[in-house]
């Protein structure tokens, strides 16, 4: 083999290199990134499962409320349970953006039934003047504010990763070795925001804001 095929065979053995280099910085990069979003996402699940936690208590506690509405408990529990329905393992509904936005739905609509639970209980004075209750509401607020922030920061490092799976040569390596798009919350109106209920005993009847 002459020189100028040395030369070439050389060349075309730096440029496999430095593709090789590339391509793993890439890999290196996206997986990371993938770590990142799996791991907020779980925060996101644990704040919805501390509210679904917390829902039997709550209606237990409620129940006991004289002639209390039956249909809204009836409301709350059959959307508890849709919300679980809808969960499923988060790898797999992250990357399945029809699967997420039936979770977001189930979860919104709990957040609406659990507003009208909310609002209802304004009727009943004796009720909510109970610390059992007054402890449930405080932890129903806080959760609530703390999905709202779970879910900005999800939606922060989706976007990050799907951002960087999109800019070359990342997106080459994305195709080849199986790295999906991920799913995030949309911006809906209400939707970046915890639903509310202020409570003000004794001084009329409660603001609730949107729902989710």
């Amino acid at each position: 083999m002459g020189k100028i095929g040395l030369g070439c065979l050389g060349v075309l053995v730096l440029v496999a290199i430095v593709a090789v280099v590339i391509g793993l910085g890439s890999y290196n990069g996206l997986v990371g990134k993938r770590e990142a979003v799996d791991s907020k996402w779980g925060d996101v699940e644990s704040a919805y499962q501390r509210r679904a936690d917390l829902i039997p208590n709550l209606v237990a506690t409620v129940k006991g409320a004289a002639a209390f509405e039956q249909a809204t408990l009836t409301a709350v529990t059959e959307a508890r349970a849709s919300a679980g329905q809808a969960q499923i393992s988060g790898k797999d509904l992250v990357n399945d953006p029809a699967a997420f936005a039936r979770f977001e739905q189930a979860q919104a609509a709990l957040g609406a039934a659990l507003q009208r639970l909310m609002v209802v209980v304004e009727k009943y004075p004796d009720l909510k003047a109970t610390q059992g209750f007054r402890d449930l509401q405080a932890q129903l607020e806080g959760t609530e504010n703390r999905i709202s922030v779970e879910r900005m920061r999800f939606n922060e490092v989706a976007q990050d990763y799907n951002t960087a799976r999109q800019r070359f040569p990342a997106v080459l390596v994305a195709n080849l070795m199986g790295f999906k798009e991920k799913a995030y919350f949309k911006s809906q109106p209400g939707a970046e925001q915890a639903p509310k209920v202020e409570f003000d005993f004794g001084k009329g009847s409660p603001t609730a804001a949107p729902a989710q």
